[in-house]
């Protein structure tokens, strides 16, 4: 699934070879116009990119800074600038880290180790660490040489195409609360240098007086001194002495688009009013000139618009791309080649937007949730950013899963699904401001159930949670600032809480303080984040709230008793972002904080055995700038523990005494949702920004303290499925495919100390082999992949297997099954 962009860099004389930068899913790189895509940024200390650049004179030379800055309320932060001179093959950090978000990089056409970088700063609260920054050296030393204030940084930053001593910069002041995003204010305007940034001077005349928010630039490449820049203001923009049209707002009253477009015809030293076209600046706010034809204008928005008489008129191209339009690149040499990224990822055209071709083959899919069912194989299930809510199976029969494999069951952006655990057919799925349906997939039919209450106006969360019960399928809990229960699959809701928020009036006006007013849900607060009840006892509740409250109820909902005050070293009103009761003891509760949208990035994650009366810290040596999202436990394992975060996944089997990150292939990427198949035991990771990813933990589960005690403990390896694989046929290589999750089994075995030998066979019933496997020897824990194949003789019959592992001549015995797909 497709993905949100930030910024896309070309190497003209060869625009097959191109860059890629996405918003929370890393670089990618292509030279071959995109029939394959590679990520070349996956394991750096940030994947969240703001900008990109690349050296004309040279594609390998590449800059990447991160932390993205289209600054919307699930923007990820970054840790600085990085450096390659290999093509993305290896990186150097080269500092900026706190600047946290940036929006451009620029480089000196005749000077390799001459850099400029916008910097856009933090979101969430003041900083310095913000402006305009040079680099003479490559990076080894940097100078801040223009500064506003503690809340305005580089939004946009261009160098003259001839001129690289000439630059503009358009400043942006901002900032985003959990409930509430101001876009603009005093800082806020255009500055402009002809002396390679040692002076700077505001470029105001001509354009709108009062505040301004977000501003976009771009030269015209034939006549740099033609410059076209998009403008953030109350107002919709007007010529001078007119009076200006009123605001178009959408019927939440937020408003479509507020200022206008300003041209300049002497390299921004002056402006004039061209149109009032601007589609939500503060998530857009992207002008583009044609390179050679002066009449030909792009403004990108949620949809793409063009003007083909220099920007009186402007239509919406009917353009089958996806929505919410962020960057585009037009061929210098060639002005009918353009390539465009928007929220759900990458387009190219090569008749001037009359057909696009979807470049898809990135898994770049930001998810915020994930479910299972229980099918063979078994299907996955989440909501993704401006993405709609997908399932799709693990395995098939043609080489591993593919888009066409999916089924949509939900739209515009999607949040949680649940799977009834004994009905495949039957599930539930949210989009924003709790839209919440429920879909039979036998007849493809759906039926929005989202709780009212008469006389009351509820509160529902961007994110709301839906949670089906683990003692009756059909019972299910819906948060919005109280509690909701339903018996009949949604039919009928009955509240069990009061509201169990702050209910803090300040909370609950978002919006009001933007330059461009919007209210479209995603600044709702003061409502129920995360639901749990207790696997071992019914009625046993837990929830958490976004405005830093955790409930329980032992009694499904008639008392509720507040143990906020019970968490020892938690700032007040720190986002609850889990709530976990234990399904390995009663009284067990995990509950994990992140406190990013106060401007506080530590780890927050805390366990109680007593039902909240008491609380022990379990997050102590994690790292600042890494905010907890998720905890899940071991299925079998009652040690086992998952941490999910947004640099990463970390795993503790100690029950959070200490931690370990996951590394191998796994991305340094926001985890924000995952469960454990309580089959299958694969981990499954929802990411904001890489997609879906499984693992297979079944070895982590046998690793308890009794197991690693052992000299050798073998653990029951999973199903075999006997899976006819046809392959992916002739689809060519633009087509992304995964890979089927388990082509055959893992047998996992822990060796205390490394051995000499390790021989694993496997047996039928009558003791005829039918594999022969050479096994690892490391100590530790280890695994070897059975194919579930009989070495060229076909698949195995279904049934139970004997499974023999013999280290250094002593035999450890145990089974593995084989069975058949439910189709």
């Amino acid at each position: 699934m497709g993905g949100r962009i930030a910024q896309i860099a070309v190497y003209n004389a060869r625009p097959s070879l191109f860059y890629v930068a996405t918003a929370s899913g890393g670089l990618w790189k292509t030279d071959n116009g995109g029939i394959t895509m590679a990520p070349v940024f996956d394991r750096e200390g940030s994947i969240s990119l703001g900008a990109v650049a690349v050296d004309q004179s040279n594609p390998d030379n590449v800059w990447v800074g991160t932390g993205e800055q289209h600054s919307r309320n699930s923007t990820a932060w970054g840790d600085g600038v990085y450096h390659s001179t290999d093509g993305g093959k290896t990186w150097m950090k080269v500092g900026l880290e706190n600047t946290r978000h940036i929006s451009s990089i620029v480089l000196d056409p005749k000077d390799k180790n001459h850099v400029y970088v916008g910097a856009l700063g933090r979101l969430w609260g003041p900083s310095e660490d913000r402006g305009v920054y040079e680099t003479t050296d490559g990076g080894k030393t940097w100078k801040k040489i223009l500064y506003v204030n503690n809340l305005t940084g580089v939004i946009n930053l261009i160098m003259h195409p001839k001129d690289p001593k000439t630059m503009i910069a358009s400043m942006w002041e901002r900032e985003r609360k959990a409930y509430d995003f101001r876009s603009g204010g005093p800082g806020s305007g255009i500055f402009r240098t002809t002396d390679g940034g040692k002076t700077w001077k505001t470029s105001e005349k001509g354009l709108p007086n009062g505040t301004r928010g977000r501003i976009g630039l771009n030269y015209f490449l034939a006549d740099p001194k033609v410059v076209i820049a998009s403008v953030e203001y109350r107002e919709k923009a007007a010529a001078p002495g007119a009076t200006p049209p009123p605001a178009r707002t959408q019927p939440n009253g937020s408003m479509f688009n507020g200022g206008g477009l300003y041209i300049s015809k002497d390299g921004g030293v002056s402006w004039s009013f061209l149109n009032d076209l601007n589609p939500r600046p503060f998530y857009f706010s992207t002008p583009r000139l044609d390179p050679v034809d002066p009449k030909r204008i792009y403004v990108l928005g949620v949809s793409l618009h063009a003007s083909e008489d220099a920007g009186k008129t402007f239509r919406a191209m009917r353009a089958s791309i996806h929505a919410d339009n962020h960057d585009m690149w037009i061929d210098p040499n060639d002005p009918t080649h353009m390539i465009i990224g928007n929220d759900g990822g990458l387009y190219q055209t090569r008749d001037r937007g009359v057909n696009w071709e979807h470049i898809n083959k990135m898994a770049i899919g930001q998810f915020y949730a994930v479910a299972v069912d229980n099918r063979r194989p078994y299907w996955v299930y989440g909501g993704l950013q401006d993405n709609g809510s997908w399932g799709i199976p693990t395995q098939t029969n043609r080489g591993g899963p593919s888009f066409w494999d999916a089924v949509n069951v939900g739209g515009g952006d999607g949040f949680h699904v649940q799977v009834d655990p004994n009905d495949p057919m039957t599930l539930y799925s949210e989009s924003q401001g709790g839209a919440m349906m429920r879909y039979d997939l036998k007849t493809n039919q759906s039926r929005f159930i989202r709780p009212r209450l008469d006389g009351e106006r509820l509160r529902f969360n961007w994110s709301t949670p839906i949670y089906l019960s683990p003692h009756n399928s059909r019972t299910l809990y819906v948060g919005a600032n109280r509690l909701f229960k339903s018996v009949n699959r949604g039919d009928a809701w009955k509240v069990i809480s009061p509201d169990l928020t702050t209910n803090n009036p300040d909370k609950q006006r978002p919006g009001v303080n933007s330059v461009t007013p919007e209210d479209t849900g995603a600044e709702r607060h003061c409502t129920i984040i995360t639901i749990s009840e207790s696997p071992t006892k019914q009625g046993v509740l837990a929830v958490g709230t976004d405005d830093g409250l955790v409930w329980i109820s032992e009694d499904d909902g008639t008392k509720w008793t507040n143990v906020t005050a019970n968490i020892p070293d938690l700032p007040a009103n720190t986002w609850c972002s889990r709530v976990l009761l234990s399904k390995h003891s009663q009284n067990r509760i995990y509950a994990t904080f992140d406190g990013h949208r106060s401007n506080d990035f530590k780890a927050y994650a805390y366990v109680s055995e007593d039902l909240g009366k008491t609380w022990s810290k379990i997050s102590d040596g994690l790292a600042e700038y890494d905010s907890v999202y998720v905890i899940r436990e071991g299925e079998k394992n009652p040690d086992l523990l998952y941490l999910g975060s947004e640099m990463g996944l970390r795993v503790s089997l100690d029950r959070g005494k200490t931690w370990g990150r996951v590394r191998g292939n796994f991305p340094t990427v926001a985890v924000h949702d995952m469960v454990v198949h309580p089959r299958e035991l694969d981990l499954v990771i929802a990411t904001h920004g890489r997609s879906m990813w499984t693992i297979d933990v079944n070895g982590l589960e046998g690793l308890t303290s009794a197991n690693r005690d052992k000299a050798v403990a073998v653990m029951q390896p999973q199903a075999v499925l006997n899976l006819v694989d046809f392959g992916s046929g002739w689809d060519g290589d633009a087509v992304y495919q995964a890979r089927n999750t388990q082509p055959g089994t893992t047998i996992f075995y822990w060796l205390k100390a490394a051995a000499g030998s390790v021989k694993i066979t496997i047996s039928d019933a009558a003791g005829v082999r039918k594999a022969e496997i050479t096994g690892t020897k490391n100590a530790g824990l280890n695994g070897v992949r059975w194919n579930g194949r009989l070495g060229g003789r076909g698949a195995p019959e279904p049934g139970e297997y004997r499974v023999s592992v013999v280290v250094d001549g002593k035999e450890t015995l145990t089974s593995v099954r084989v069975e058949t797909p439910d189709n």
